[in-house]
Formats: structure tokens, sequence, C-alpha cells
């Protein structure tokens, strides 16, 4: 990210932690950097960014605002791994130092409390996604379907998701499946980092005689174009804070199902379905009522999503929101 930053014209410096070099090599260099800019704010991302935020207020001869941001939920502390979990400790230690945590799902601003981060200080600030990018395009629709060999008429469910045991790929195929086996002209296309062929966790859930219904892409970087092939998109997490790409879903017009996990049923509304997480025949049964509506209606629902996410989820709005929270210190 660092170029396409300076590139913007904003300085950026960086304290070159990698594995390898020395932490108190970076804590020194931290050091430096506070005592060069000067900042009056300073904005923590995450909770080893967190903790690095407040070690660079001590820095600081100019009381400078700490602001943490927190960008994940807490189901429960023992999914993380070791040395997150003694970060998350310290900041739970820390929080009431702040000026304020911003979250950015109320559901992980509920976790987070719960576990002993300070009250007082929380915010909640959705994500917002640029709308100029995220649209519906009818070119983009017919050339992805075109390159993917898919047929026009065919009902696209659609998945955006890293590899990873919460996004529950597993779950979503095997419900896919079901659906597959319902209605002929359904097919599946899924995108995200190790979703291949290759990946035998994922390929060995799809019947032979299925396979050239299931399109398993890898990480793409044609999102909004992908997402404007598809007929309904589907959320299949275990767990989730504020999912994004039901936001970038929705903003091209793309009807959800999703678990309801996170913020997700707050994201959605009552545009779309939510399902319990964790259940196969829930989830086959939600894409199945989206698909069976008539094309017209679907497409209407895409629509009415869309407004949803210009009124509530933009990108300028979120923009907003934290300048008020960042300013309000001054």
């Amino acid at each position: 990210m660092g170029p396409r930053i300076r590139k913007l014209g904003v300085p950026v410096a960086t304290l070159g932690l990698k594995r390898g070099v020395p932490f108190l090599t970076a804590v020194w260099r931290l050091r430096q950097i506070i005592h060069e800019v000067k900042p009056s704010i300073i904005q923590g991302w995450m909770y080893h960014g967190n903790l690095a935020a407040w070690l660079g207020g001590r820095f600081a001869s100019n009381t400078p605002a700490i602001f943490w941001n927190v960008r994940q939920s807490l189901y429960d502390l023992r999914d993380e791994k070791p040395l997150t979990r003694q970060v998350i400790r310290v900041n739970r230690l820390l929080s009431s130092r702040t000026d304020a945590i911003i979250y950015n799902s109320r559901l992980s601003k509920k976790q987070h409390e719960a576990f002993g981060f300070a009250h007082a200080h929380g915010i909640v600030i959705p994500n917002g996604i640029d709308l100029e990018r995220f649209r519906f395009s009818v070119d983009a629709r017919s050339r992805i379907r075109a390159d993917l060999n898919i047929p026009q008429d065919a009902l696209l469910v659609g998945h955006v998701a890293r590899y990873h045991l919460m996004k529950n790929h597993a779950g979503f195929l095997e419900a896919a499946v079901r659906v597959a086996e319902r209605i002929p002209k359904t097919q599946f296309v899924l995108a995200g980092k190790d979703v291949t062929r290759e990946n035998r966790n994922l390929s060995g859930v799809i019947p032979r005689h299925l396979t050239q219904r299931f399109h398993l892409l890898g990480e793409r970087k044609d999102i909004p174009e992908l997402m404007s092939a598809m007929d309904i998109f589907c959320l299949s997490s275990e767990a989730e804070a504020f999912p994004n790409v039901l936001l970038e879903a929705m903003a091209c017009g793309v009807p959800c199902v999703t678990t309801d996990v996170g913020d997700a049923a707050y994201i959605i509304g009552d545009i779309g379905l939510v399902v319990p997480p964790r259940n196969i025949a829930a989830l086959a049964d939600g894409m199945e009522r989206l698909l069976s509506m008539p094309e017209a209606e679907r497409r209407n629902l895409g629509t009415i999503a869309r407004e949803r996410i210009v009124q509530n989820f933009s990108l300028g709005k979120m923009v907003e929101k934290y300048e008020k929270v960042l300013s309000f210190r001054f």
C-alpha cells in the first residue's frame, strides 16, 4: 500500500517490522518517527497496531490524541493465535487510556466490551465502499459469463472469500450441491485466495457429475465485474465482524443470502435472507428461495439493495464520520 499512498502525495514511514528484525529495533524506529513527525493524532489499526499507537503516544512530547480501531469480531479468544491472544489482553488493559476506540461493527463493540474493553470509549463507524467502482454493468455481466462459458440465461450464485475455515466454503458447497440438484439451470462461481480446484478440501465436495457447473477461480482483481455476472450472492461464514463483501454485492445490485454473523443482518436489513450459521439445509433453502423468484422481482430486490448501500454505507459517509470523530478532540 505504501507506493499507492505516496502517489497521493502523502509521506509514508515504515518500521520495517518483519520476521528476523529485532522487535526493539522497530520500537526504536517508532520512537524516531514520533519525534520527527510530532503527530496530533495517532490512529491504531487492529490489535497490534493499537498497541503500537499507544506506545507511540508514550514517546510523544506533544500529547497527541490516541485512537484505536478494531476490525474484527471476538467470538472466542481461543480462535486467535497465542501471541495475538496476549496482545488482545494488553489492549484490554490499555483501552481506557485512549481517546476513542472505533469499531467497524456493533457486534464487535458488544463483544469487546463484554471482554473488558473500555465501554465509555467505544464508537461504531460502519465500513463504506466506493459506489462508483461497485455498480452493476451489463457489459461485465455478458463478458464474464462468456469468459467462464456460463450460459447467459443460467442462474449464477456467487461466493467471494479467501479460503479459511471460518468462511465455511465446504458448508457453502454442500448447500450449493443441494441447490444444483434441485435447480438444473443453476451454476456457482467462487473467488478468493486458495479457492481453486487444486484445493481438495473444496473440489472434493463437488460430485463429478456437477463439476462443470462449479467455477473455482482463485484470487481475482475484478470483483465488481464478477459480481455483475451473479444473480444472487451467498455469504456462508461462521464468524464475521462487518462483512464488506455484502456491501459490494448489494452495491452491484445482487440480492444476498447470508448467515447471521457479525453485522450481516444489519447490513442487508429486510432486503435478502438471513439464515443461522452452520446450517446447510437453511443455507440451501435460502438460495433456492431467491433463485425461485421471478427474474423481474429478483432484479427489483437488487435495485433496492443498492439503494440501501447508497443511503447507509457509502465511502463518503464513512469518511464524514471519521472526520467528525477525529476532529472532536480538537
